[in-house]
């Protein structure tokens, strides 16, 4: 592959991750969960399974621990999620989805699923899903990180 096809294929790439980004958070804004940045959904997605604390979302995130703890201010403040005791750390403290901070998750699946569909409308869902598992075996393992 010449340099100049990586760089296309990259590039396209990029628009694609850019632009379901840009859908998943205009469809949560329009199913009513305003104040939010696409930030927000990446701390969701390390949040949604069982908590975190603000350590891991830093590391999640790739930010300092001062810029995981701001945001989860500012997310506690809108009430999309609250701290807890930590179950097993009696000096941390468990950041968790609130029933808000659930329903959000579940409007931005519903949004990307929505995105996607138009996919398979353009592409086919043959292709759409052979896209899937050609991306899944060269995407890396670890955290999705915004662009900050």
């Amino acid at each position: 592959m010449q340099n100049s096809e990586a760089m296309a294929l990259s590039s396209a790439l990029l628009a694609v991750a850019g632009g379901l980004t840009q859908r998943i958070h205009e469809g949560v804004i329009a199913r009513g969960f305003e104040g939010l940045r696409p930030a927000h959904g990446f701390a969701f997605a390390r949040l949604a399974p069982d908590g975190a604390t603000v350590t891991d979302l830093a590391v999640h995130l790739g930010v300092t621990k001062q810029a995981a703890s701001q945001l989860v201010d500012e997310m506690v403040r809108k009430g999309y999620v609250e701290r807890r005791p930590h179950p097993e750390d009696a000096r941390a403290r468990l950041i968790v989805l609130t029933g808000r901070g659930r329903d959000c998750t579940r409007a931005a699946e519903e949004s990307a699923a929505e995105a996607v569909r138009e996919w398979v409308g353009l592409l086919g869902e043959r292709e759409v899903r052979s896209l899937g598992e050609q991306l899944l075996r060269i995407a890396p393992r670890g955290p999705i990180r915004p662009a900050w």
